[in-house]
This record gives C-alpha cells, structure tokens and sequence, in this order.
C-alpha cells in the first residue's frame, strides 16, 4: 500500500533541520544514486525531485511544474528550481551533518551539491520575528487532506525568506503587529488589522477554492543573515501559488505587509513520492 512520507506531517516542528538542493551533474549515474537514495531514505528525511530532473528521467508526475518567477508591485519571488531536494530533520545538529554527507556521497556523481541551508526551532515554532508560524495549520485528517495527493505523493514549495530584523524591531509595536496581522505576545488575530496584514493576504478560507496547506517552515541565520526557510506541502501548488500571487500583488494590487521587512531569495517546487513497502516509491519517475 502506498503511503506518504512520514516527515510531512510530523508534528511538531522538528528541532534542526537541513535542506539539501541538487542539480544534476550526471545523467548517466542517475540510475545508481537513485537506487542508492532508495536505501538510504528513512523516516528522518522528505525527498522531493524537481522538474529539471523527472524531465532529465523522460517522465512527467502529474500537477509538477518548475516554480514560477512571480512579480508584483513592490513584491518579486525568484525562481532557482534545483532538480533535487532533501530535508533531513532531528534533534542533534553533528548527526544531521554526518547525515548529510552520506547523502551527498551516495548522490554523487550523479547529482551535485548545489545549496545546503540550516533550520532549526524557534521556542514552539516562532519566526525569528517572535511571531508563532503556521497557527491556521489543518490538523489530522484535515492535515491529510490538504497536503497529500492521491497515491500517497505530496507538493512542497520552499523560499528562502531574508528577514531585516533591525528594520523590523524598530518599528512600532503596533506597526509590527499590523504587518503580521496578529497581537505579539497572545497570537491573537486581530480584526482592525489593515488589508496588507499578512494573515489577511494568506487566510486560506478567503480563496475561492479554499487555499489550505501545510506549512512545515523553520528559522534559519548564517554569516549575519538570517529568516525563514517557508515550507509547504499541498495535494498540489495551486493552493501556495495563489496565496504567494495575492501576496504579491497580482490579484488586487494591494501588497503583502510581509514584504517590507523580508525578501524571498530562492524558490523551489518539488514532488515527493509516495512510500511502498516502507521505501521511496519512484516507478512514476524511473521504473
């Protein structure tokens, strides 16, 4: 029976995490690293393939299509669509590294390292702006629901977020609260919040249909900059693009608040394939 890989849904939001991207370095030596990534998978790690690379097999996953470099007025979302993307999570940082590294050696030659970037948690869940993230999550069967396809396949979408936090501290407290569109300190939403509010932009009930994911997202910093490594699983992206276009602008011309103290710079779509038997199921891709 298929079934979905397990770090999708897991709750809470794991201590430390590291995302690994990829781009193919050798065609030929797909075959081997594939099967090599067959064994190597456990419950520790999401595994999702890009585009670039299920072309690159001669397939096509259904409802998988590179990330769209979406433009607005005062809101640009880049695309940097890597053909391979691992997101091992735990709770000791040298055993992720260590981790890691096996990844990357049994991947090469066929793929190369192309980005590595750290998360970890913040108090339960917090941004590093010391909001809590990913309160209107579904839960349970609604969780299910949202974030996987039939088959047991889900959709992950991923942006780096760099966030101005000197900018954004030394806003006023209401400011602050306005561009997030909830109360610091009581997470409470609140109602006189302006139309640029975040929670406004993104309310996943407000979309005709309904726009519901599962945000997975965790704190990042490294070399004096830091943020938020946005993660989302959907039954497909159409939900997280029409929440990232009317953030940006593209539906009503009113502009996510969001950005005026953070700035995307990578963005990535990746298919996860379903499990079978307890492994990585990749016969949609390579047979």
């Amino acid at each position: 029976m298929s079934h979905y890989q397990p770090g999708i849904l897991a709750a809470p939001v794991p201590l430390q995490a590291r995302h690994l991207f990829f781009a193919v370095e050798s065609i030929d030596a797909v075959p081997a690293a594939l099967d090599a990534l067959v064994q190597l998978a456990d419950a520790t790690v999401v595994m999702g393939f890009g585009e670039p690379l299920v072309k690159a097999l001669g397939a096509q996953v259904e409802g998988l299509r590179a990330f769209p470099h979406v433009s607005g007025p005062g809101a640009e979302n880049p695309s940097t669509q890597q053909a391979l993307w691992c997101w091992l999570h735990g709770v000791d940082r040298g055993e992720l590294l260590m981790r890691s590294r096996a990844f990357e050696k049994a991947l090469a030659p066929a793929f190369r390292l192309v980005q590595m970037t750290e998360g970890f948690r913040y108090k339960t869940g917090f941004d590093l702006t010391d909001y809590e993230d990913g309160t209107e999550n579904p839960h349970d069967d609604a969780a299910v629901e949202a974030a996987v396809a039939n088959g047991g396949g889900s959709f992950a979408a991923i942006q780096q977020w760099q966030h101005d936090l000197d900018g954004f501290a030394a806003l006023p407290a209401q400011e602050r609260d306005h561009i997030i569109g909830r109360r610091h300190g009581d997470n409470e939403e609140l109602e006189d919040a302006p139309e640029t509010a975040h929670v406004k932009r993104t309310a996943q009930e407000s979309f005709t249909p309904e726009a519901f994911v599962v945000r997975r997202s965790m704190p990042w910093a490294e070399n004096g900059q830091a943020g938020l490594m946005f993660l989302a699983f959907g039954h497909s992206f159409d939900a997280f693009e029409a929440q990232l276009r009317r953030m940006s602008g593209l539906e009503d011309g009113i502009v996510d608040g969001l950005y005026r103290i953070s700035k995307p710079l990578t963005g990535g779509y990746y298919w996860c394939p379903p499990l079978k038997d307890g492994h990585l199921d990749l016969r949609a891709v390579f047979p």
